[in-house]
């Protein structure tokens, strides 16, 4: 056998069932493409040939939602000194060990310590400094006072409590000591995390790159939403959906365009996404006479892995890779527009938030009680898209209609998607169900809880 690819190509056999084998070398082996898997295996797969992206330096203000590549461990004592919290007095506590409500204790106002500022004025016994919101606390000091609970005139100040030992004092290092260890690599990176980071006087961090991906779709019959849709013409929404789908995680996506049925045009479009980390087409990787998407990977030197996944709507869905350094993911997915965003949902969305830094790949689960009864044949995973409501604590899921998988407005309806399993062929109503929440807003409420 020839230990090249050129070299395999130019002696294959001509009649070659490529449905069930690829011309793709590992270990200097023909590869068998695994064909009509599970939806567990398929997404074994997958997450197996995907790889955490490296990383990149970016400014903090801009790394929001990123993830963190780097351990983040602390430079600083924050606060750098003892502070006080609050806009008032700062005292010493033996001077008021008298004050209450009605009568009150004089002391003298000794001096004045901002925000920002120092004083080397050492408080003394029998007086106050003025003291204000993340001001040093002065020398001598042990407590403060908030200006509510006093009552100035001139330079003496009436007290009317008896403040406890540091009330009101933040302690200096109370939140981090230089050294600490505070932001774990893997986390994603929010507002109180870009606060904490500018605090430390990190203006830059490293968090893993996003996920470049290309998209494509293919097919004559395909126009742009600005196109004549005369004669049978039909918009290519799977390119915005898709490229929505990647923006909604993060990922940075670039259309290729639309690929028209000819080999050439489709092997020219692909090659244009070679350079980036995922291809995702939506052109013909089924069987028919005009899908042409297989043949132009396997002639970019692709590595089918798998063809066809049990699972409704998106049984023709193939994944592979492009061989050599750095080489993308290829997912081709099917062209009914549910059936793309469900197997993107399923499949590309995991990969890309691997490689984007994440360790938790899914969508939120809940169980939720069915409130129809719903059959299927068995042998199928199938995605019902469903509408979920609350009834007191409970969950409750309702089918959004028509499950076909050409009606894409079942996809804006959804807020979950609930997993029959592949072996059932009915679910009852009143039955508990698994459901993938992928509208979050679902979640949110009108009471804040308080």
């Amino acid at each position: 056998m020839p230990n090249s690819w050129a070299g395999y190509l130019a002696q294959r056999p001509r009649r070659v069932d490529f449905r069930r084998y690829h011309p793709g070398f590992r270990a200097g082996t023909l590869r068998r493409v695994r064909e009509g898997i599970t939806p567990a295996e398929a997404l074994s797969c997958v997450l197996d040939e995907t790889c955490v992206l490296g990383s990149e330096v970016v400014a903090s203000r801009d790394a929001q939602g990123r993830i963190l590549a780097e351990p983040v461990l602390s430079t600083r004592r924050l606060p750098p000194a003892d502070n006080s919290a609050m806009d008032g007095y700062a005292v010493r506590r033996a001077d008021l060990a008298a004050a209450t409500p009605p009568r009150g204790v004089d002391l003298r106002v000794a001096f004045e310590v901002v925000a920002g500022g120092a004083s080397d004025a050492v408080l003394s016994s029998g007086s106050a400094a003025r003291i204000f919101t993340g001001a040093p606390l002065p020398p001598g000091a042990d407590a403060v006072v908030r200006q509510e609970d006093a009552l100035r005139d001139g330079d003496t100040v009436r007290i009317f409590v008896a403040p406890a030992l540091r009330e009101n004092v933040r302690n200096a290092g109370e939140d981090v000591e230089p050294g600490e260890r505070v932001i774990e690599p893997g986390t994603r990176l929010g507002p109180a995390h870009l606060g904490f980071l500018a605090s430390l006087g990190r203006s830059v961090v490293a968090v893993h790159q996003r996920p470049r991906v290309a998209v494509l779709s293919g097919g004559d019959e395909l126009v742009e939403p600005d196109g004549d849709v005369a004669g049978g013409r039909i918009v290519s929404s799977n390119s915005y959906s898709i490229a929505a789908q990647c923006r909604e995680l993060g990922a940075d996506s670039v259309y290729l365009g639309i690929a028209r049925d000819t080999p050439e045009d489709v092997e020219r479009h692909l090659r244009a996404g070679l350079g980036s980390d995922v291809l995702v087409s939506s052109a013909g990787v089924s069987v028919g006479d005009r899908d042409y998407v297989r043949g132009a990977l396997e002639k970019l030197g692709c590595r089918l892995l798998f063809w066809g996944v049990h699972m409704k709507p998106g049984y023709p869905l193939a994944f592979g890779r492009v061989e050599g350094e750095a080489g993308p993911l290829v997912f081709g997915l099917p062209g009914n527009p549910v059936s793309a965003m469900m197997t993107f949902e399923q499949f590309v969305r995991p990969a890309l938030r691997k490689m984007a830094g994440f360790t938790a790949l899914h969508r939120p689960l809940l169980r939720a009680r069915l409130v129809e009864d719903l059959a299927k044949k068995a042998g199928r995973l199938n995605f019902v898209r469903v509408a979920l409501e609350r009834d007191g604590e409970t969950w409750l899921a309702r089918s959004t209609g028509s499950q076909s998988s050409g009606v894409l407005r079942s996809m804006i309806l959804a807020q979950g998607i609930l997993v029959f399993p592949a072996e059932a062929t009915r679910l009852a109503a009143g039955d508990e169900v698994t459901v993938q929440v992928v509208d979050e807003s679902v979640l949110a409420r009108e009471s804040p809880g308080f």
